[in-house]
């Protein structure tokens, strides 16, 4: 019988890790730009945009940090193979349902920034469920512990 614990991982695992640290790079790096208000953000929107984003509420702000962020250390944890990736991966996707609620609930964002913007929520949150779901599949077979 072989210890489940020390289970090594297939190269597929590193792949869809490095991926996932990658993706939530990239959204700390949009959380970045937004909380500094760059001039490369500014120029993303139109200044009607800017003003509802400026006016967000801290709850949805503080949203799209715990989601970006906790991805991000979730990445750090699964790369490091520990357990506590999965806690961190269920905050990120808390977060980003919250921030959901507020840009399709309280702003209607898609009729603010457009078409794209439910699609891109649905896709951000459907990572984030897969991501939540590969870390509870790499635990029971004993990638992570």
């Amino acid at each position: 019988m072989t210890d489940q614990s020390t289970s090594k991982p297939p190269v597929w695992f590193w792949i869809i890790s490095i991926v996932a640290l990658l993706w939530n790079a990239t959204g700390v790096y949009q959380y970045l730009i937004k909380a500094y208000n760059t001039e490369g953000f500014r120029s993303q929107y139109t200044a009607e945009q800017l003003e509802v984003i400026a006016n967000a509420p801290a709850w949805s702000t503080a949203a799209f940090a715990i989601g970006v962020f906790g991805g991000l250390i979730a990445c750090g944890f699964l790369l490091l193979r520990r357990k506590l990736a999965t806690t961190f991966f269920v905050f990120s996707l808390i977060g980003i349902l919250v921030q959901a609620y507020h840009n399709h609930v309280v702003i209607n964002s898609g009729e603010l920034m457009g078409s794209t913007a439910p699609i891109m929520t649905a896709v951000v949150a459907v990572i984030g469920l897969l991501l939540l779901y590969f870390t509870k599949v790499s635990t029971k077979k004993g990638w992570i512990s």
